[in-house]
C-alpha cells in the first residue's frame, strides 16, 4: 500500500473501469446516462456514482488534446469528434443530410423559442402554413415531439424539442439557447434562426 491508502490492486480495479466505461461508450450510439453507465458496470460490485464520476474525468482529461472530445449532453455522455474535423469525417456517409430549408428552420426556431407551441401559433408568427412534411422531417429527426394539448376547440397539439435536439447540437438544456433581444417578431425569428445556425456549427452538424 502507498501513502496514499491505495494498493496497486485498487488502481488496477480503477484503470479497469476507466478502459470500461471508455468501451462502452465508444461502442454506444446515444448518449448514455451516470445512472446507465452504473448498472452497464455491474461487474466491478455496482461502483458508486463518485467512482464513475471520478472515471468519467479521466476519460475527458485523456482526450483533452484529441480530435475527439467526451461530453454531458442532454442524453447523457457520448464521445463526438470536435467541430474542427467535422468536415474530414463528413465524407464517411455517401448520403448526407440535406441543408434545412428556411421554412425549417423558421419552425425549429419558434418551437425552440416558443414551446410548447401549436402549429396554429406559428403559422400566426410566420404568416403562411407549416408544411406536414416539415414537421414530419423534424419529427423524424427525433427534434421534436408532441407533449400535450391545448385546451381549445379540436385540441391542436403542443411541439417541443427534446433531449435528442440537445444532444444533436452540443447542448445540455435550452438555457443555452443564445437568447433573443426584444425586437419586432421578424426580427426576432431572424435572429433566433442565426442563433439556431451558430448553435449547429459549433456541434459540427
Amino acid at each position: 500500500m502507498n501513502c496514499d491508502g491505495r494498493t496497486e490492486m485498487d488502481r488496477g480495479v480503477r484503470e479497469s473501469l476507466v478502459k470500461s466505461l471508455e468501451a462502452v461508450l465508444m461502442a454506444a450510439d446515444d448518449g448514455l446516462t451516470r445512472d446507465r453507465l452504473i448498472e452497464l458496470m455491474a461487474e466491478f460490485g455496482l461502483p458508486s456514482a463518485e467512482d464513475v464520476d471520478s472515471a468519467l474525468a479521466v476519460l475527458v482529461a485523456r482526450y483533452a488534446d484529441s480530435a475527439v472530445q467526451l461530453l454531458e449532453l442532454a442524453e447523457g455522455w457520448q464521445f463526438q469528434v470536435r467541430a474542427d474535423y467535422s468536415q474530414v469525417v463528413a465524407g464517411l456517409w455517401e448520403q448526407k443530410q440535406p441543408k434545412p430549408s428556411r421554412a425549417m428552420l423558421e419552425t425549429l426556431a419558434l418551437i425552440c423559442y416558443r414551446q410548447p407551441v401549436t402549429r396554429s401559433e406559428i403559422e400566426r408568427v410566420r404568416g403562411v402554413t407549416v408544411s406536414s412534411n416539415i414537421v414530419r422531417q423534424l419529427e423524424q429527426y427525433d427534434w421534436i415531439c408532441v407533449v400535450g394539448h391545448r385546451e381549445l376547440p379540436g385540441r391542436p397539439a403542443l411541439y417541443a424539442t427534446t433531449q435528442r435536439f440537445l444532444s444533436d447540437h452540443g447542448m445540455t438544456s435550452l438555457d443555452e439557447l443564445p437568447s433573443l433581444p426584444a425586437l419586432s417578431e421578424a426580427e426576432a425569428l431572424d435572429t433566433a434562426i442565426a442563433g439556431l445556425s451558430s448553435i449547429a456549427g459549433k456541434s459540427g452538424e
